[in-house]
């Protein structure tokens, strides 16, 4: 039985410049999708998983995403004096401890934001998630992941299937034996041509990582971009650890992208009983007057 997966790496340090002006004062991570941001969103994927500890890698400006989980003194109290209910507070409610945050103080890449974080981390394997990579579904994708490192150990990554004519823009992986959802990973390579592509199978946001990968990342030369690269250090991990990826049987939504962060609140939106109806009327009333 491998160790099992308690802590979880959330690398929240960049400036989310594409949404500006209205990343100018939030931290992007919490724009709400319908009415929860998304860190909530993969803080509550974690915790499906079994994920105890979660571990922020901010950057200045970043606080928000902090006091989003701590408690609020005023906002309680003035509800509890009106009977209000609370319980849709209750995610945003860590046990001490469970909640820890280090600085990444200079842009250097996604590997060198997962470095930032070695000491918390420790000698356990953990989990990554890329909060603007919306996963909807049921059970949640890193739950998906994590049933399968309980079966072949190692590290895991998540995978989505896209026209061979997107794979340019997507890290892409090297498939070996295929078994269900669950394929060998031979190599991995970063946005390759549409004619170099070894698959059209794409990394998308969610990694279950040995410890051993921090080792590599001490020592990685920038790569693409004169950033830390952290596709280059699991490329370096495999064939000396099993290496294996999950297709995600769900939708994956791009939340760094506008079109993709209004798709992910129409998804979630018609996906809600309360809702559905009227958003379903609003959308073909907008469509109807714009033609």
């Amino acid at each position: 039985m491998p160790k099992p997966i308690r802590k979880a790496v959330f690398p929240v340090a960049g400036l989310g410049t594409r949404f500006l002006p209205a990343t100018k004062a939030i931290p992007k991570e919490m724009l709400p999708v319908v009415d929860r941001p998304l860190i909530q969103y993969a803080v509550d994927e974690a915790r499906e998983a079994g994920i105890e500890q979660m571990i922020f890698v901010t950057g200045r400006g970043k606080t928000a995403l902090v006091e989003h989980f701590d408690v609020a003194y005023e906002l309680e109290a003035t509800m509890a004096e009106r009977a209000k209910d609370m319980s849709a507070l209750d995610a945003t409610r860590f046990l001490p401890g469970n909640l820890i945050t280090v600085r990444q103080q200079v842009p250097m890449g996604l590997g060198h934001a997962i470095w930032c974080a070695r000491a918390i981390v420790g000698d356990e394997p953990f989990a990554i998630f890329l909060p603007d990579e919306f996963m909807f579904g049921t059970p949640g994708c890193m739950k998906q992941m994590v049933d399968a490192y309980d079966q072949v150990g190692g590290n895991i990554i998540s995978v989505l299937e896209v026209p061979r004519e997107q794979v340019s823009s997507y890290g892409v992986i090297t498939p070996g034996a295929r078994d269900g959802a669950l394929t060998e990973v031979r190599g991995l390579v970063e946005k390759p041509k549409i004619e170099d592509a070894p698959s059209n199978l794409i990394i998308s946001g969610r990694y279950i990582l040995q410890p051993e990968v921090m080792r590599v990342l001490e020592g990685q030369e920038k790569g693409a971009g004169g950033e830390i690269q952290l596709t280059d250090a699991m490329a370096q991990m495999i064939g000396s650890q099993p290496f294996h990826a999950v297709t995600f049987a769900g939708q994956r939504f791009d939340c760094g992208s506008k079109t993709g962060y209004i798709e992910a609140n129409l998804a979630v939106a018609l996906s809600r009983p309360d809702m559905a109806s009227d958003v379903r009327r609003i959308a073909r009333q907008l469509l109807d007057a714009a033609e």
